[in-house]
């Protein structure tokens, strides 16, 4: 049977096993696309159409050409095609074009992971092989070797980096490096949505370092980018670099046919609304291909449960020696060797199963394979067609099967194909002058360079920023100019990953004592706690002590049958709202507010069945940061009106925090642990104690505000960033959106009482959760 014929009966058996059981919510049919192509424009360099036709790339497709339009404009460009639509081509042309009419010529290329720029240079040399001229391509991270840096440097045309490298590697020496930027024509950054978040904000803040020593050098590159698609890639781009972009949107690449399946695991206790284990359920999706001899792979959501489902696939398919070595995993922590390896074996097809993290979710040449299986919704639309997109991706069918967990996110997402399928409603959010990221690099930039008097740093002034690094001793104002004095390197203490550069160091005490981990700062307290049970490579450790002062947590190994949860107390105070607007029967606004956690307890959750089988209490220093919040208050009149007693009607209070925390994410393109929430009264300032704390514990003296005649609630949905990146003013636009769409949700969900899918767990939540949130819900819309 042919790989095709194999596809559709495997998909049949598929839809036999869905139907049953009532798993799949939708078979989605993408038709094939033909490609639309244009000839070489004829200011292209002969030289360079003959080697790219050589290759195979007889014309270009529209798009391609539309890029190599822009640019010969003059103006920066976005480009916005799915995967393996040729977007490489769209900023090498241009490149080794001018490389090929001026040899001194110079190009930046960005890329989000070091394999990632490997795999372009493995492409690049391909190309260059068939070039008449030398051009010479390098890669800089923190495998070159010393003794290759100072030839890269001087004789590179194309340098090959990540901004990592870039910030602490490349910007600091810019006189090491006075070639480059003299000659500097292009900056490239690709896959450019991974930048959102604080990763963005940093970004957007080493680009600004970048131009301004470009300009010292007597250079002004062009940008391009390029981006899978997001709602606002124009304002994102154009945030990032601070300069006018053109979008190219217009995808003339050939499509294959493409199943999409959505595949929701059976409910197996309706009352508790509990289902069938998403992993499990991954595994035997996955595993009807691989028995088909269709090349798959399945994307996992941790480096854990990626070793977990590697051990399943491995029972399933390797049953005799001469299978060993077909189902192979692939994450972070391998060695280059063996991942290169492995990607090979895929290409080559002697690998016929693959288990990964998302570090295969970017655009590393692996060949075309059959099926994509994504275990758990990735977090956003983005992500997701990322991830189905390794599937066939030149010609011929393909299939996608996205396996939902029981999150509310992942459930919403399979219930409601059509928000899916349209247009993407996902926007990347970036906050280049968040305070800490800002300060952190204009110290950076001034280490660089003096700063002049009245200099803006990008778009912002920033005089008492640099009053304030004169006042720490860090700068020097002397003759119109600003000059850094430390003698530290402020480069090296600015991590690009986090905001505050501040971690706690994990060290096991098991036999000799060494460091086995690094924790960021925020969440070192509620996974590092004394007790806590610390996982790290799938070992398991115990942590024994926590030295706050030192920035220690001293762990030893064990191996039991639970994980620890840690329970937190968050207190809010809203400092100053930026704007409020009454919607029908609530108010919603955005602006600063003073957070204030505390770790006061955890609970330990058993593997496979999540249930609860013990707490214990803690009392852990206090985390207090300034960021931005979005909240919505609920009326006293609304609230106290409700047909339930006031136990009943906190508890909803509660189910509709879970749920508005799990589907916000929908629209920022964040991960949920970016985003905190918290309750809190309107009329007295007060925060309520989360469920797990007997109220008692948390106002010793006092009656619960919640039993106040006057409690007027406020949810919040708090920036979990010191001075926040952007994501509640996105809320506060939604306006009733957001609320229609949980509503949608704790309609969708089949549960009677409550459950992980809608308003938490029903066990947890308490009595008449579901109900109440929805009564809620329905009196403000």
């Amino acid at each position: 049977m042919s790989r095709e014929d194999n596809l559709l009966k495997s998909l049949d058996l598929l839809r036999e096993l869905g139907g049953r059981e009532s798993a799949i919510t939708t078979i989605k049919h993408i038709p094939a696309q033909e490609g639309r192509y244009l000839d070489y424009p004829d200011d292209v360099h002969p030289g360079l159409v003959d080697g790219l036709k050589r290759k195979g790339f007889d014309r270009l497709y529209t798009h391609q050409h539309a890029s190599w339009q822009a640019l010969r404009e003059g103006k920066n460009i976005v480009v916005v095609t799915p995967t393996a639509s040729g977007k490489t081509l769209c900023y090498n042309l241009p490149v080794l074009n001018d490389v090929l009419t001026d040899p001194s010529s110079r190009a930046l290329y960005l890329f989000p992971t070091k394999a990632l720029a490997q795999d372009q240079k493995a492409e690049l040399d391909e190309t260059i092989k068939l070039l008449p001229g030398e051009i010479r391509i390098f890669t800089y991270d923190g495998d070159t070797p010393q003794d290759a840096r100072k030839a890269i440097r001087a004789r590179g045309h194309i340098v090959l980096t990540n901004p990592d490298m870039l910030h602490a590697g490349i910007l600091p020496h810019h006189t090491k490096w006075i070639k480059l930027f003299e000659n500097l024509k292009y900056v490239v950054i690709d896959e450019l949505h991974n930048y959102r978040g604080i990763f963005g904000s940093h970004l957007a803040n080493v680009l600004r370092r970048l131009k301004r020593i470009a300009a010292f050098y007597g250079s002004h590159p062009r940008f391009i980018l390029s981006t899978a698609t997001i709602a606002n890639p124009v304002e994102f781009a154009e945030k990032m670099i601070e300069e006018p972009v053109a979008l190219i949107d217009d995808n003339g690449a050939p499509r294959g046919e493409k199943y999409f399946i959505f595949y929701t695991p059976p409910v197996v206790n309706p009352y508790l609304g509990i289902r069938r284990s998403y992993v499990n359920e991954s595994r035997r999706v996955a595993s009807i291909f691989l028995k088909h001899n269709l090349q798959t792979i399945l994307f996992a959501r941790s480096r854990l449960l990626t070793e977990v489902l590697v051990t399943y696939l491995k029972e399933d398919i390797e049953r005799s020696v001469k299978d060993q070595g077909l189902i192979r995993g692939y994450r972070g922590g391998y060695l280059p060797l063996k991942r290169r390896e492995i990607e090979k074996g895929l290409r080559e097809g002697s690998i016929l199963g693959v288990v990964s993290t998302n570090a295969l979710e970017l655009g590393i040449d692996i060949g075309s394979l059959d099926v994509a299986v994504l275990a758990g919704y990735p977090g956003s639309i983005a992500s997701t067609w990322q991830r189905a997109g390794r599937a066939g991706r030149k010609t011929g069918r393909s299939a996608a099967v996205l396996v939902a967990s029981s999150a509310p996110l992942d459930q919403f997402i399979v219930n409601h194909p059509d928000y899916f399928f349209s247009r993407s409603p996902e926007r990347a959010l970036i906050n280049p002058d968040n305070l800490s990221i800002l300060v952190s690099h204009v110290e950076c930039a001034a280490f660089e360079l003096p700063f002049r008097e009245g200099e803006k740093f990008g778009t912002k002034e920033i005089e008492k920023i640099l009053a304030y690094l004169e006042e720490e001793r860090l700068v020097h104002h002397s003759q119109d100019k600003w000059f850094y004095t430390s003698e530290a390197y402020p480069a090296d203490a600015v991590s690009l990953r986090s905001i505050s550069s501040d971690n706690f160091v994990v060290v096991d005490a098991t036999d000799k004592t060494k460091v086995i981990a690094e924790v960021d700062f925020g969440s070192a307290l509620t996974t590092l706690h004394p007790k806590a049970i610390y996982i790290c490579e799938g070992e398991q450790y115990f942590v024994e002590n926590l030295d706050y002062n030192e920035r220690r947590a001293y762990v030893k190994r064990t191996d039991v049958d639970y994980y620890t949860d840690a329970i937190d107390y968050t207190k809010i105070k809203i400092l100053d709202a930026f704007e409020t607007k009454p919607l029908d029967r609530c108010r919603i606004a955005h602006g600063e507010v003073h957070v204030a956690t505390q770790v006061v307890g955890f609970k330990k959750i058993k593997f496979h069945t999540m249930e609860n089988v013990g707490a214990g209490d803690l009392a852990l220093p206090q985390n207090e940061m300034h960021t931005t919040a979005y909240w919505v208050t609920v009326p006293t009149d609304l609230f106290h009106g409700l047909p339930f007693s006031s136990e009943q009607k906190v508890n909803g209070l509660f189910g509709l925090a879970y749920i508005l925390h799990n589907v916000a994410p929908l629209f920022m393109m964040c991960d949920i642990h970016d985003v905190g929430v918290s309750i809190g009264d309107n009329a007295s300032g007060e925060s309520v104690p989360p469920r797990e704390i007997p109220a008692r514990a948390a106002r010793p003296d006092a009656e619960p505000v919640f039993l106040d005649e006057t409690f007027e609630p406020n949810i919040f949905i708090y920036d979990n960033f010191p001075g926040g990146i952007g994501l509640s003013p996105s809320l506060f636009a939604l306006e009733k959106t957001l609320f229609e769409r949980c509503l949608k949700t704790i309609a969708a969900c089949p549960c009677r009482e409550g459950c992980p899918s809608c308003v938490g767990p029903a066990k947890e939540s308490g009595e008449q959760v579901k109900q109440v949130a929805m009564e809620i819900l329905k009196g403000i819309i």
